[in-house]
């Protein structure tokens, strides 16, 4: 009788775990339904404040949602608090990683900028989008070897987008390969025809 009276509590209490658990859960699912509902009309003030109700420092998709809200409502400090706690929670997702480059690229903090990005090509080596703003940095910083680099893999991933054609043609123009340079600039111009900055870059060469 004993054991079964243990039996019959132990049954009980899991019982009522799960109950509180689908509780729990319903009202996040809840507060995250009205979040979406408020960032529609742009009152991002009180998606944040919905979510922080709720708000648990363990949750990684919490703290991604807040730091996406509060990118929205331009608090980029608070942004790249809240992102930074996604990334922590979980190191291997990318998804985190390009959500924290948002409100750095705003806050114009370049190095960290691109230490992300460094950290996203050690998991993926191949992500264009990243190898794209990688490359743009080293370009900016006139890092054109490096940069190249970042801008050969996604014109290899994708040889007719024009993002990555027009910033290999003008890395290899500063490299001084202006047959390079020539090819990509016109393959540019098909997918832009008569785009400024490919006339001005097939101009400098001879």
């Amino acid at each position: 009788m004993g054991i079964l009276k243990k039996s019959i509590i132990g049954i009980s209490t899991m019982l009522f775990s799960l109950f509180v658990t689908a509780q729990e859960e319903a009202k996040l699912q809840a507060a995250f339904k009205e979040s979406y509902t408020q960032e529609s009309v742009r009152n991002f003030t009180d998606a944040i404040a919905t979510l922080a109700k709720l708000y648990d420092e363990k949750s990684y998709e919490l703290n991604l949602r807040i730091g996406w809200l509060y990118y929205l409502n331009k608090d980029y400090p608070q942004s790249q608090s809240y992102y930074q706690k996604a990334v922590a929670l979980r190191p291997y997702a990318i998804e985190a990683k390009l959500g924290l480059a948002q409100p750095l690229a705003a806050l114009q903090s370049l190095d960290k900028l691109l230490q992300v990005y460094e950290d996203i090509l050690k998991i993926d080596p191949q992500h264009s989008t990243t190898n794209y703003w990688t490359g743009v940095i080293h370009y900016n910083r006139r890092k054109y070897e490096q940069a190249a680099r970042n801008f050969e893999k996604v014109v290899n991933l994708y040889p007719f987008d024009y993002d990555g054609n027009h910033m290999l043609a003008w890395t290899y123009l500063n490299l001084g390969k202006s047959n390079d340079a020539k090819i990509l600039f016109n393959k540019a111009l098909l997918i832009r025809p008569g785009d400024a900055s490919c006339l001005e870059g097939l101009s400098k060469i001879k």
